[in-house]
């Protein structure tokens, strides 16, 4: 388990991105001609979001899922040469079996 100093807040998590794959000719691409994955480890999570009324919703995620996310999503931090993503539980499309 990845220990991580950032706590999210509210319904956000922090997502270690999946490392990049060679192709299946086995050419790795620089970083800055491929597509970064849009998967990766949940490893910390907010207690959930709060509704109008006061009362918390909790989340569907847990840490040490994989997920898939939108393109776009989220905010990239690096902590101790890693770098993570912040996002909303919204941005998360799906677990991965």
């Amino acid at each position: 388990m990845v220990k991580i100093k950032i706590k999210p807040l509210g319904n956000k998590i922090v997502v270690q991105r999946s490392k990049a794959q060679t192709s299946k000719g086995g050419i790795l691409l620089p970083d800055s001609a491929q597509e970064r994955p849009r998967e990766g480890i949940v490893i910390a999570m907010g207690p959930g979001k709060v509704d109008e009324d006061g009362q918390k919703i909790s989340m569907s995620l847990n840490v040490g899922d994989r997920v898939l996310f939108t393109s776009y999503a989220g905010t990239e931090v690096k902590q101790d040469e890693e770098e993570y993503l912040i996002l909303s539980e919204e941005d998360v499309l799906g677990i991965l079996n």
